[in-house]
C-alpha cells in the first residue's frame, strides 16, 4: 500500500503537540512536528482555557505536518476530558470554555447529590464522583449564568469543538462523552432524565459517534493550507487514545497507567462494572475503543511535581526535569509521604507550601530541597498506584501480572522501577507518545486500513518499550512503606 500520512493533534492540560504519523501497512512511525504550551488564563477570578491560542497553534502545527508530508490523508484531535464549549448553529462560541480546575464547582457535587442520590447517578453513568465532572460544571454554569445553556445549539467537548472548526461537524465522540457523567454507560445514550431532574436543558446534547468515525473533509477555508484531508474522530478522550495504543495482545492480565499530569490507573474490561462496592470505592467506567470499557481511577499524577517546578520558577529557582530526577538518588527513601489525592492538591496557589502544610499536619518534617519534594511525590504516587491496583484486583477478580505505563510518565525511570519493585511484577514503559499514537491508529481505522482492536494492537506491539523487572531485594521496604501509607490515608 502507499504510505498513509495522518496528523494527530494531542492537547494535554500542560502542552499541545501535533504529530505526523506515517503508516506503511505494517509500522506506524510518529514524528513530532510542533509542540506548544497550554497556559490557561484567569479572568475575574475564574480559570479559562486559552482556546483561541490553542487553535492558532494547532493550525500552525497542521501546516508544518502537511509541508513535511506533502499531503495529509486525515486529521484527528484528542484532549483531556470533562471540559466543553457552547456554540451556536454556526459553531461560534458563546463564551470561553472554563478550565476544570476552576473553583466554580466548589460544593456543587454535594448539592447535586442532595437532590439526586449518588446511587441513582452511578447506576446509570458508572462514573466516579469528582468535583469537576461535566455534570457538576453544567450545574454550576446554570447557577452562575442562568439561561446560557438553553441558548446553546450544541455542547461540544473540547476535541469536538476543534473538529467542528476543522470540518463543520457537530457531534460528540463516545469515549469523551462517557467522561461527562451525563452519559448512560449501560444504555449507551445521553442520560436525559438525569439532566432534566437537575433543570438542565438537553436540546444542546449532540449526536454521538464511535471512535474511528469519519466526520468529513476539512472545510474549504482550510484547504489551501491543509489540502483535502479527511477529519476523523479518534478516541477523542486522551486516555481512550492512550489505551488504544497499549502494545499488548490482550489486557486480561495487565493493568495500565496513562501517566502524565493525571495518572489514570486501570484495566480494560469488555463491559462496565457497576455495583454498590464499585461505587463505594469510587471507580469509573469510561468508554474505550471497539466497545471496551476503561475501568479506572483518577490519581492526581505528575501535576504535583509540575506545580512545584512552576512555583520554584516563580521564586527564581529553575531546575530542569532531568537534573531534578538525577538528584532524587541522593535523598533517603520514604523520608516524607503525602496522599496525592488529597483535595488540597487539586489547584493550590503554592504547591510546595501546600505539601509542607500537609506534612506538618501529619507529623512529618517539612521539606526544603527540590529533590526531596520530587522523591516524596514519586514515592507517594507509587504507593497510591499500588493501593488502586490492589483494590481493583478485588473488585474485578483480575490477577494483574504486569503494568503498562503509557505517556510522558513512561520516561520516568525512577517511577517505573519503583512501581515494579513495589508491586513485584514487571512494568513495561512506552510508548511515550501513546495518546498521539492511539489517535493515529484510530484514524487508520477510519481510513479503512485497520479493521479491529486486534489489528490496532498488532501495530501497537511494534513500538519501542522499556521493561522494568522487579528487584526482589527492594520489595519488602516498599511493603513496609505501603503500611505507612495506608495509615496516612486511612485506607485498609
Amino acid at each position: 500500500m502507499t504510505t498513509r500520512n495522518v496528523a494527530a493533534i494531542d492537547l494535554g492540560a500542560e502542552s499541545g503537540r501535533v504529530i505526523l504519523g506515517r503508516f506503511d501497512g505494517q509500522k506506524l512511525l510518529m514524528e513530532e512536528v510542533h509542540r506548544f504550551a497550554n497556559r490557561p488564563v484567569t479572568i475575574h477570578g475564574h480559570r479559562f482555557w486559552n482556546i483561541a491560542g490553542l487553535w492558532d497553534e494547532t493550525l500552525a502545527g497542521l501546516r508544518k505536518a502537511r509541508q513535511r508530508a506533502g499531503s495529509l490523508d486525515s486529521i484527528g484531535v484528542d484532549t483531556w476530558g470533562v471540559d466543553y464549549g457552547l456554540v451556536d448553529r454556526n459553531g461560534f462560541l458563546l463564551g470561553l470554555p472554563f478550565q476544570y480546575r476552576d473553583q466554580r464547582t466548589s460544593a456543587i457535587m454535594e448539592q447535586v447529590c442532595a437532590l439526586i442520590p449518588r446511587e441513582r447517578i452511578y447506576a446509570h453513568t458508572g462514573i466516579q464522583f469528582l468535583p469537576f465532572n461535566t455534570l457538576f460544571q453544567l450545574t454550576a454554569h446554570e447557577y452562575q449564568q442562568p439561561g446560557t445553556l438553553a441558548q446553546a445549539h450544541r455542547l461540544l467537548m473540547i476535541p469536538d469543538l476543534f473538529h467542528n472548526w476543522l470540518s463543520g461537524s457537530m457531534v460528540s465522540e463516545r469515549t469523551n462523552a462517557s467522561t461527562t457523567q451525563c452519559w448512560d454507560a449501560v444504555a449507551g445514550v445521553w442520560d436525559v432524565d438525569l439532566l432534566t431532574q437537575l433543570g438542565l436543558p438537553t436540546s444542546m446534547l449532540p449526536p454521538v459517534v464511535e471512535p474511528g468515525t469519519p466526520l468529513g473533509p476539512v472545510l474549504a477555508e482550510w484547504q489551501d493550507d491543509l489540502g483535502s484531508a479527511l477529519v476523523i474522530a479518534p478516541a477523542t478522550h486522551d486516555t481512550g487514545s492512550a489505551i488504544a495504543a497499549a502494545p499488548v495482545s490482550s489486557l486480561d492480565s495487565w493493568g495500565y497507567i496513562s501517566s502524565g499530569t493525571w495518572s489514570l490507573v486501570g484495566v480494560e474490561l469488555p463491559q462496565p462494572l457497576i455495583s454498590p462496592e464499585v461505587l463505594a470505592a469510587n471507580y469509573t467506567n469510561e468508554g474505550g475503543v471497539f466497545g471496551t470499557t476503561r475501568f479506572l481511577k483518577n490519581v492526581m499524577g505528575l501535576w504535583l511535581l509540575q506545580e512545584c517546578q512552576r512555583q520554584w520558577a516563580r521564586d527564581g529557582y529553575t531546575m530542569d526535569y532531568e537534573t531534578l530526577l538525577t538528584d532524587v538518588a541522593g535523598v533517603p527513601a520514604f523520608t516524607a509521604l503525602v496522599d496525592p489525592d488529597d483535595p488540597r492538591f487539586l489547584a493550590p496557589m503554592n504547591m510546595p507550601a501546600t505539601m509542607n502544610a500537609y506534612l506538618q499536619e501529619h507529623g512529618q518534617e517539612p521539606l526544603q530541597a527540590p529533590a526531596a519534594f520530587a522523591r516524596c511525590i514519586l514515592e507517594s504516587l507509587v504507593l497510591r498506584y499500588c493501593e488502586v491496583f490492589r483494590q481493583m484486583g478485588v473488585l474485578t477478580g483480575k490477577d494483574i501480572k504486569g503494568v503498562h505505563v503509557l505517556g510522558g510518565g513512561a520516561r520516568n525511570a525512577w517511577l517505573n522501577q519503583w512501581l515494579a519493585n513495589a508491586l513485584g511484577i514487571p512494568v513495561i514503559a512506552g510508548p511515550h507518545e501513546a495518546t498521539a499514537y492511539g489517535n493515529a491508529l484510530m484514524q487508520l481505522v477510519g481510513l479503512g486500513d485497520l479493521q479491529s482492536l486486534a489489528e490496532v494492537r498488532t501495530v501497537a506491539q511494534r513500538t519501542a518499550t522499556h521493561l522494568f523487572e522487579p528487584q526482589a531485594a527492594q520489595h519488602e521496604a516498599w511493603q513496609e512503606a505501603a503500611g505507612q501509607f495506608r495509615t496516612l490515608t486511612g485506607t485498609h
